[in-house]
């Protein structure tokens, strides 16, 4: 990932006749007239090499909320069987949110287990940015009612809205904010869905495969070599029918008549949908291996969005990738949506405590239609 400019502190001579040096605040810098031009360029390459070090992932956590919802009672809702959901679907069951309960809700039990995990890790935080197409409410962004609840001091707090591929948006946007700028430092990047509040619960197809649930990372500087490796974000707008819940914004409004038509739950075609998987997912994930220089075989741990446990064991067999590096929470979580990876992450963690060196892939679908992969290498 890109490095920040190094600052102006110790220059190293210009050749370029026009260029003066000057003494500003004690510090010795090149002043040059407008337009910049290319012969000024040691002008910039300036100080002791100081460049930001790479982003890495320093702390993490989840929460899931205590009710189970087994394949039992969706089996209730919708009339088909439990070995039909199981068979479809790889999931056993799920959790929902009980009621009176917010996104952010879940999002403060995750972040507070990233800070009970590193001493002075709340402090640390430079910004917050919260994936999640649950909001809380249309506006304020959920970001910054989790940053009230934490009582975070002021910092940048937004939201973003990639769907499933909400997290690791979230990701590249933190390296760019660590990137653009020199106070920030450490980012922290959550991922906290609801779908729970937009389940049609006699919809087979969407009811038997969704779960609530928070995750959460601590974004921070680590050595080089480590880090955030490669990442590659795409989406296809033409797609963008495929998934989505279609009343409650501007175009639809959540009215008496959209309620009556079940327009404010999620819709999806699942073919469709399937079909653009096993067709992006391969093509992201290469070019991520690609970008870093390594291949599958190179990979330690495959972090993917939890979308169908069945699904994710096809790619593992189409690609080759050994099962048993790939970590599922799907069967006993369901797909938690926005929160899927870093619950995930936290799960593998868990059942092996990561180590110094692994190298992890992190992969995700979301509506829109979009994919994201990302190369990070454990410190």
């Amino acid at each position: 990932m890109q490095a920040k400019l190094p600052s102006l502190r110790r220059p190293f001579p210009c050749e370029s006749a026009d260029c003066r040096r000057e003494e500003i605040q004690g510090t010795a810098q090149f002043l040059f007239p407008f337009p910049y031009q290319d012969r000024h360029a040691r002008c910039l390459v300036i100080d002791e090499l100081d460049f930001a070090m790479p982003t890495g992932i320093i702390s993490i956590g989840s929460h899931v909320p205590d009710h189970v919802v087994g394949n039992d009672k969706i089996a209730e809702w919708t009339g088909v069987s439990e070995e039909w959901i199981h068979e479809r679907t790889g999931i056993l069951e799920r959790r929902y949110a009980r009621t009176g309960t917010a996104t952010s809700d879940l999002a403060v039990h995750a972040v507070r287990q990233v800070f009970s995990e590193r001493e002075g890790a709340a402090e640390l935080t430079d910004a917050l940015i919260l994936a999640t197409c649950t909001p809380d409410v249309p506006q304020p962004a959920t970001a910054a009612i989790v940053q009230g609840k934490l009582g975070l001091r002021v910092m940048p707090a937004f939201d973003v809205n990639a769907v499933c591929s909400g997290f690791l948006y979230g990701m590249a946007l933190a390296d760019g904010l660590r990137s653009a700028s020199s106070d920030t430092d450490h980012v922290l990047v959550v991922g906290a869905d609801m779908f729970s509040t937009i389940m049609d619960r006699t919809d087979r197809s969407t009811v038997s495969l969704f779960g609530d649930g928070a995750g959460a990372v601590l974004l921070g500087p680590v050595p080089e070599g480590y880090g955030l490796l490669a990442m590659r974000m795409i989406s296809d707008g033409a797609l963008h029918h495929l998934v989505g819940v279609p009343a409650g914004g501007t175009a639809l409004p959540l009215d008496g008549a959209a309620l009556q038509s079940g327009q404010h739950f999620l819709k999806m075609d699942g073919r469709a949908i399937r079909q653009y998987v096993q067709t992006t997912l391969p093509k992201v994930v290469g070019q991520v291996l690609d970008d870093a220089g390594l291949s599958l075989g190179g990979i330690d741990r495959f972090i993917f969005h939890q979308a169908n446990a069945r699904l994710l064991e096809s790619f593992a067999d189409m690609t080759g990738i050994d099962r048993k590096r790939m970590p599922l929470t799907a069967p006993r979580l369901g797909n938690t949506a926005g929160a899927s990876i870093p619950v995930t992450l936290c799960a593998a963690d868990r059942d092996r405590p990561l180590e110094r060196g692994e190298n992890l892939l992190l992969a995700s679908i979301g509506g829109g239609m979009n994919a994201a992969a990302a190369l990070v290498r454990w410190y």
